[in-house]
């Protein structure tokens, strides 16, 4: 597939992230993003999935479509939460029929009003059994994984700070157990990237790292996408949120970002869509006009 021949080659990669809406009118906006981002010819397309599983059948039949029916090459996510062996033995069956080639492997997060993860009694406790389990039983797909530039949550040193290097090594093992190459969480400051990598490469790490990237459209999600990841919000990026046409500060913004990340040598970018085609389009478009892609 050429999304894992251009990672192969050392040509940047392009791929957007959507998820299964819950509202016929966010599935009507999603049917038109979908339409527009095959005009835009992206390498690979990623469809999340809800906490627990609740849009599983959602993103099934989502990948399916976008794979067989619309010639795009499409990601499934897949989570241990919520899954014993047996499901997951079966949902990998289903992805296979439907020959979607790429999962991506993730643990997934507590549910709502939760705050620890609980796996499955006969299920997985880690996305790095998770990955290890697909590579024995269907060799045939490619697997991506998730990594965290700041620090995942739940990764803490004794005094309570985030602890990358912990991430590091449990990197290391997903690459070991059969991932491909990893997606990391959103950031908005290209230095924790590179530090990021440069700590994964010395560590033994040497998948492809493809960094996640946000174009901010509103000034409110500042806030939540501080809460969610606890990700550093550079000053720039505070003062393109206070402007009057936040959107398009935030385009300027991730242009910046992502040329300097293409620049410095990342080896493509994935941007979290928001189920929106408009900015994401706009991004994947002047990078190319500059030769980037």
């Amino acid at each position: 597939m050429l999304f894992l021949e251009k990672l192969g080659d050392g040509r940047p990669t392009v791929s957007f992230e959507f998820f299964p809406p819950k509202t016929p009118e966010g599935w009507a906006k999603l049917y038109a993003t979908i339409a527009d981002t095959a005009r835009l010819r992206v390498d690979l397309v990623s469809v999340t999935y809800g906490a627990g599983g609740s849009t599983r059948e959602n993103t099934l039949d989502l990948v399916s479509s976008l794979q067989n029916n619309l010639g795009i090459s499409a990601m499934a996510h897949l989570t241990c939460l919520g899954h014993s062996q047996v499901e997951l033995s079966r949902l990998l069956d289903r992805l296979a029929e439907k020959h979607v080639p790429v999962i991506m492997a993730l643990r997934g997060d507590p549910p709502q009003g939760e705050s620890c993860f609980r796996p499955h009694p006969y299920g997985f406790a880690h996305a790095s059994d998770l990955i290890g389990f697909i590579r024995d039983g269907w060799p045939q797909f490619r697997i991506g994984c998730a990594a965290y530039p700041e620090g995942h949550p739940e990764s803490c040193a004794e005094d309570g700070t985030r602890d990358p290097a912990r991430d590091i090594e449990i990197l290391k093992l997903k690459q070991a157990q059969g991932a491909d190459f990893a997606i990391t969480q959103m950031f908005f400051d290209n230095t924790v990237y590179a530090r990021f990598v440069k700590q994964s490469r010395a560590a033994g790490v040497t998948m492809p790292l493809l960094p996640g990237v946000m174009p901010l459209n509103s000034a409110r999600q500042i806030e939540r996408f501080v809460a969610l990841s606890g990700c550093s919000i550079p000053e720039p990026l505070r003062q393109a949120a206070a402007m009057d046409d936040v959107a398009e500060a935030g385009y300027c913004f991730a242009l910046e970002q992502c040329r300097g990340l293409l620049k410095n040598g990342a080896p493509g970018i994935h941007l979290y869509t928001l189920n929106q085609s408009d900015l994401s389009g706009r991004l994947l478009a002047a990078l190319r006009a500059e030769g980037m892609f």
